[in-house]
């Protein structure tokens, strides 16, 4: 009977390999085979205007060019200050938003499918959108403050270093601001109203509500939802290429925007490695230290 058993347990791992099999194929050949690749090309020579096939071993070498010429430690300032810019704000709004809709008003689902078209919207459309709005001669943005006496003359917001990253910001968080709203919106409604009325009995206020109920039962949604925006945020190209190309004066050389001008403008493909490796580094060893930080405060 055990050898039946055995045999049967036996069966059922060799089904569910051969099950994964395709999948961890498919994810190994390109995901991480790329990423392996990658990180062997940052320790070469990788030039493609070098005219050759053998590319010389350099070791740490382009690791070192990039650190003192302070290219890599500009573009990380840039795109920390722009991920924690984006991560806030839509982390606060989506609370707000999710909230308010939490009601269960009937006129609440137009309004929704309104805020959800954002999110449908491609990346590209939404860079091209927001430059069209923000350019100084016609845009919308500069009409409306005008005609509100909010400023003199028209501002060059994508043309300026001080606004240049606030503007790439603005157009990322309408693109982003609906999948976190519809994470916390479905936490929301997935807690008991059985709480809220047991503590309302109690003579528990709103604002008591919300840090001893709401926002416990939210954790693991807020803990999900932000690691997801703050990944899109850190690796985000298209709107920062559409809208500025990494300038005014690399005021948005982002890494995504550094990785890309050395790799495929430079013909570089050792440094464009380099600094793509140092931002996987870096993505995963704060994504393991955020995840540490929830665990322990949860206890």
């Amino acid at each position: 009977m055990n050898v039946i058993t055995n045999k049967s347990k036996l069966y059922d791992k060799l089904f569910g390999l051969a099950l994964l099999g395709p999948a961890v194929l498919i994810v190994g050949g390109f995901v991480f085979l790329p990423v392996f690749q990658s990180v062997l090309i940052s320790f070469q020579d990788f030039k493609l205007a070098r005219g050759t096939s053998s590319y010389p071993w350099i070791g740490l070498d382009n690791y070192k060019l990039l650190w003192e010429q302070g290219d890599l430690q500009h573009a990380f300032w840039i795109t920390f200050s722009f991920m924690l810019m984006v991560v806030i704000i839509i982390l606060v709004f989506s609370m707000i938003l999710s909230l308010f809709f939490n009601q269960g008003k009937s006129s609440d689902r137009t309004m929704r499918s309104l805020i959800l078209l954002s999110w449908g919207t491609p990346t590209v459309i939404v860079a091209l959108l927001w430059s069209w709005m923000f350019q100084a001669q016609y845009g919308i943005i500069n009409y409306v403050l005008l005609k509100l006496g909010l400023i003199s003359e028209s501002i060059s917001f994508l043309a300026h270093p001080d606004t240049a990253l606030g503007s790439v910001a603005v157009a990322a968080i309408w693109r982003q601001l609906p999948f976190m709203f519809l994470m916390l919106l479905s936490g929301l409604q997935g807690i008991p109203k059985e709480m809220y009325e047991a503590a309302r009995i109690d003579g528990v206020n709103s604002v008591q509500s919300f840090f001893y109920i709401t926002l416990p039962f939210l954790r693991n949604v807020i803990r999900a939802s932000v690691l997801i925006s703050i990944i899109t945020s850190f690796k985000q190209f298209p709107l920062f290429w559409v809208m500025t190309g990494g300038g005014p004066m690399r005021s948005t050389e982002t890494l995504a925007i550094l990785t890309y001008r050395n790799a495929f403008v430079n013909m570089n493909f050792g440094i464009g490695a380099a600094v793509a490796t140092s931002w996987l580094a870096a993505l995963v060893l704060f994504s393991i230290i955020y995840n540490r930080v929830f665990k322990e405060a949860s206890y």
